[in-house]
């Protein structure tokens, strides 16, 4: 009985801490500092993302998901501030799984609109099928995921969800200088940061190494809205 109860206490901590993980990072992708004014923002509950220059421009404004890697796909959604913002593919979920990159677009599913006029876009085997299986299911083992436009455009996105889980920013404290990156420090507000090295210098001195993975290199941000033309 003791051993059974230490197992259960340690697959609820295990669960816990994959709960907590679970965040929006937003980051903007412009590598060749071509799209000056794309931003990732988070504030009120709400995403906003812009990308003021043109679409074939090589950037993009989203948040990465984390919290998901080793899951497999089952739902995700998220809502617009109107039909209008939908503009081609963007925005859409980048799945990347073990078994490839799934693109779930606005344009991919036919949306709900809501009675205040936003428009909800839900992707899940169902709906997509639904519409015509216009893009496939994700399928394998998911190894990252984020949600962006890469069209000129903005869009603003509430009541964002993975795999069933409702996505914000973290509140802080930040554990890794890729947190404080692309903007994310403005996200923190436990404690509150006037700038990134700021934050990078609150993670140097409040963690072990200050180091994490190197945000946008397992994935290339952007580069795949080719695949809705």
């Amino acid at each position: 009985m003791k051993r059974l109860l230490v197992a259960a206490a340690a697959v609820l901590t295990l669960a816990l801490a994959g709960t907590a993980a679970a965040a929006l990072e937003p980051f903007t992708f412009d590598p060749a500092n071509a799209c000056p004014g794309v931003t990732a923002t988070f504030s009120n509950g709400t995403l906003h993302l812009a990308k003021p220059c043109t679409t074939v421009t090589n950037a993009s404004a989203g948040a990465e998901i984390t919290g998901a890697n080793g899951q497999t796909f089952t739902s995700a959604s998220f809502t617009l501030a109107s039909a209008a913002q939908c503009q081609g593919g963007s925005p859409r979920f980048n799945v990347f799984t073990t078994t490839g990159t799934f693109f779930l677009g606005c344009n991919n599913v036919t949306p709900t609109t809501n009675a205040n006029g936003t428009v909800t876009y839900t992707f899940n085997a169902a709906t997509l099928a639904a519409a015509g299986q216009q893009v496939p299911t994700p399928t394998g083992t998911i190894t990252g995921v984020e949600v962006l436009i890469d069209v000129q455009g903005s869009a603003d996105l509430s009541g964002i969800t993975f795999n069933g889980v409702a996505q914000v920013p973290l509140v802080g404290p930040p554990t890794s200088k890729e947190q404080c990156k692309h903007g994310g420090w403005k996200n923190f507000t436990n404690p509150t940061f006037k700038n990134q090295g700021q934050c990078v210098s609150f993670v140097a001195h409040h963690t072990h190494h200050g180091k994490s993975h190197e945000h946008g290199k397992s994935h290339e941000h952007g580069k795949s809205h080719e695949h809705h033309k």
